[in-house]
Formats: C-alpha cells, structure tokens, sequence
C-alpha cells in the first residue's frame, strides 16, 4: 500500500491503495522486476541510487523528454542513460540525445511494471477524494478511519472472501506519528465495530511497514496510485478536476483492467464493486454509489 497527492501540493486526488499480489508470486515479481530495470536502464534502478516512483517514472519532465526524438534502439538507450547519469558529475554537458534516453528509459519501465503486475495476477485497489477536502469544523470523528479508507478496505474484503484466502497490509514508512494514528484508528475499526470484526476473518488487521526505497511492491503500488491520480476517471465521478491526457491515454485502460472487479451481493441484491472507488465527500453521511 502507499498514498498520493497526501502533500497538498500540485495533485488532483489524494489517493490510498494498493496492490495485492498471492505470496506465492511476490519473488518471481522481485525477480522480473529486476530484469525489467536492466532492460529499460541498461542496469538495475537500485545501482541508480533511487526507487521506482510514479512521480519520477512519469513526471511531466521526463515524458517530453522521451517525446521529443524518435525511437531510441535498446544500445542507443542504454548508452544515453548512462551518459546522463555519469556526465554531470564529469561536469560535461547533457545532449538532448541524452535526456531522450533517460525519458525514454523511464516511460518503457512504466509500461514493463504494469505488464508484470498483469503476468503475476496482481489486483488494484484504491480510495480516491478530492485534494484538499477538509472536515466541518463540527467534525467529531477524526479518530476513526475515514469512509473512503473503509470502502477501500471492504473490497480487498470481498476479494479475499471470494479467493477463500488471508490478506495483510504492506505499507510505506512515512511519518512516525502519522503512522501510528492510522495503526490506532486501523485496530479501533477491526475490534470494536461490527462490520470490522467480521472482517478480520480474511484480513489481517495489524500492517507491516517498510522502507519503500527496499520494497519493490511499495513501488509498484506507488506508480499505480500516481497514474490513477492523473489519468483514470470514471464519467459517473462527476469529477473535473486536473487530468494529464498523456497518463490516461497510456496507462488509464492498463489501470481498468488490473482493479477489482466482482460481484457483490448486499441487502438481498447483487452489484458489481470495483476496487478504485472515488468519494467526493468523505466526511458526509450521504450514501455511496456502491459501484
């Protein structure tokens, strides 16, 4: 699991989610990961000093980069990458050649992260609310897990449910204080109501954080919430805000078909539940579209 637009500063969404992959594939992911990352960059992204996020994968930046040349064959690329990373602390300038490689680089990885969270029968989901959305002033709850966080969290349920498997939460380390308040409201959500307790048949409750720089699933969740935060929307959201028609041409349809998808029944009646599930007002009462 991971978050994004949570900093406030330029995003559309604050997105939560995740992807959940069986435990039985999480090395063979690990394993292509890695190839994958020496085919795009010419080496392992670990050797780059960084992590795969979606912000530096497909930054407004490194796209035109990547757009502004033709084709660079696998050798042209790989030389461009490593010219772009080793030149400027030579001090030798940049070619627009190597900028062209690097973007090139980062958009392929992209595109190859998504090809294998398909391969491995990864399954999507997230919580969307506009940014910036803030509480009444009369607000009495903020103790308790949000309803777009609960809505996320009911459909990794009927997920699990259907599958007849356990779930845990993998999540990404940020800040101390902040993680322990949502570990307080997590426990407090799946021992004290009853929707919560009869869910913790399938789930398990108690997440394990970790650095994301050294969880590769971390990364991946990471680009999925950045592309649904710029490029996947549904007409039923009603939602205008900022989209980067780039992101949702590329990646919105790879988006759709790794999400949740099932048929849920609910007071005597069936619904099909996806698992990107966008809430306009998180602090109402007002009902929710169930799909």
């Amino acid at each position: 699991m991971d978050e994004s637009g949570h900093d406030h500063r330029n995003t559309p969404l604050e997105v939560r989610g995740g992807v959940a992959i069986h435990a039985s594939r999480i090395w063979p992911f690990i394993q292509d990961w890695h190839e994958a990352t020496g085919a795009s960059f010419g080496r392992n992204f670990h050797e780059l000093g960084g992590e795969i996020k979606g912000n530096k994968l497909l930054d407004v930046k490194r796209v035109k980069w990547a757009r502004q040349m033709g084709h660079l064959d696998e050798n042209s690329r790989h030389r461009g990458v490593n010219r772009f990373l080793t030149k400027p602390l030579q001090r030798e300038i940049l070619t627009k050649r190597d900028f062209t490689a690097y973007g090139q680089a980062c958009e392929l990885m992209a595109r190859r992260v998504f090809e294998l969270l398909q391969r491995h029968e990864a399954v999507l989901f997230a919580s969307l609310i506009p940014c910036g959305v803030k509480p009444p002033r009369d607000y009495q709850y903020s103790g308790y897990l949000r309803k777009d966080q609960i809505f996320m969290q009911e459909r990794f349920f009927n997920f699990l449910e259907a599958k007849k498997e356990h779930g845990l939460f993998v999540m990404d380390q940020t800040e101390k204080r902040n993680d322990k308040r949502f570990v307080r409201r997590l426990h407090d959500y799946y021992t004290k109501t009853q929707k919560g307790i009869s869910r913790t048949q399938w789930i398990v409750p108690s997440p394990l954080f970790v650095d994301s720089e050294m969880s590769i699933g971390v990364q991946a969740a990471d680009l999925c919430l950045y592309c649904i935060n710029w490029g996947f929307r549904r007409k039923d959201w009603n939602f205008t805000g900022a989209k980067r028609d780039e992101i949702q041409t590329g990646f919105g349809g790879r988006i759709a078909s790794l999400q949740f998808k099932g048929d849920v029944y609910h007071d005597g009646e069936v619904f099909t539940s996806y698992g990107i599930v966008f809430v306009p007002d998180p602090y109402s009462a007002r009902n929710l579209n169930r799909g």
